[in-house]
């Protein structure tokens, strides 16, 4: 039986000031990286304990609209999205911080991406949380090796069984039940990691990454070697998606190519409006409702019945991109993708 440690007394300053530099971090970058967009910045409180301070951009050279999100929160009495998940934490003051994030750029060749990164206490629960994952409309193979590329190498600098797991969970997570397809190509996600060795906390235990975490046995990290994991995993969303912009951000673009990037934008809203814990557990307990909604894109359609012409990039990503995929070990997938001229 593993014996889970306590964190240590600094543990929560620890968490905040993390998730607080990953968001100055990745907001430099991105400024960076647009040229003209700024980030206006609100800070907010929390009536019930805690608070936030909120930042988006709009109308940017490259971002149509991004947030990036800070909240420290608390209270004496848990959520039910929490309280299913993890009774045990039931009957004890809680604590929470994180840094969250979604980015919509304009252009249809640009991909949607999303950042969280988490820490939660209840009494003598702990866990960490977080992960980040990719959304394109017109996906190239080389943008999805590259994406989760960067991310496999943050997990193997703390252990290389992590991503073995934590890829299909995101795969898994980030999937629309009603719609059977991904979100997107999926990243890296993980949740409650608390130090019992258990990688794999989610609710599809027959699936993929149950199976795989099973295989591996138990796999003990400590307070700080996850706080390592989320430290590496933040500072490596940068390196992952910046290449991509700057490769993609001259590509032309037409009313087709917009339409169709504001009828996948649709599947974005059911997501986080159906699926998403972060969102019900910040409606839930109450938190800012503009920062929690930040997250969805500032225009979108639907289309009924909507089917791709065969053979245009529109098919390739509802038949292909929009399905789990092994994308850096499948070599099969150069010759599925070079068909539509979508390798590089």
């Amino acid at each position: 039986m593993v014996t889970i440690s306590s964190p240590p007394p600094n543990s929560r300053d620890k968490a905040k000031s993390l998730v607080l530099g990953l968001q100055d971090e990745i907001c430099a970058g991105l400024e960076s990286l647009d040229g003209e967009g700024r980030f206006k910045e609100e800070t907010w409180d929390r009536p019930e304990g805690g608070g936030g301070r909120s930042r988006v951009m709009q109308e940017g050279r490259i971002f149509e609209q991004g947030g990036v999100n800070f909240s420290e929160v608390h209270g004496a009495e848990l959520p039910p999205s929490i309280v299913n998940q993890r009774p045990e934490a039931k009957g004890h003051p809680w604590f929470a911080t994180g840094t969250s994030m979604v980015l919509h750029p304009r252009n249809p060749y640009l991909p949607t991406v999303h950042l969280n990164y988490r820490y939660f206490e209840a009494g003598p629960v702990w866990w960490f949380g977080g992960g980040a994952d990719l959304t394109p409309f017109y996906p190239y193979l080389e943008d999805a090796r590259h994406f989760h590329r960067v991310h496999k190498k943050a997990c193997d600098s703390i252990s290389p069984e992590l991503h073995k797991v934590f890829k299909p969970w995101c795969d898994e997570y980030f999937f629309l039940k009603h719609r059977e397809e991904t979100r997107g190509i999926g990243g890296i996600f993980y949740d409650y990691q608390d130090g019992s060795g258990i990688l794999y906390k989610g609710q599809n235990k027959h699936g993929k990454a149950a199976t795989i975490s099973t295989q591996i046995g138990a796999h003990p990290k400590n307070w700080d070697e996850l706080f390592a994991l989320a430290k590496a995993c933040g500072q490596a969303f940068l390196p992952a998606y910046v290449p991509i912009i700057e490769k993609r951000q001259y590509n032309q673009f037409g009313e087709k190519e917009r339409e169709f990037q504001l009828y996948r934008r649709g599947r974005y809203v059911e997501f986080n409006l159906v699926w998403d814990r972060g969102t019900i557990f910040g409606l839930q307990t109450n938190g800012r409702t503009e920062s929690i909604l930040m997250s969805l894109p500032p225009l979108v359609r639907w289309e009924y019945g909507y089917k791709p012409s065969t053979g245009s990039r529109e098919e390739l990503l509802t038949e292909l991109f929009n399905k789990p995929q092994d994308w850096l070990n499948d070599s099969t997938l150069d010759s599925k993708c070079d068909q539509y001229k979508a390798i590089d």
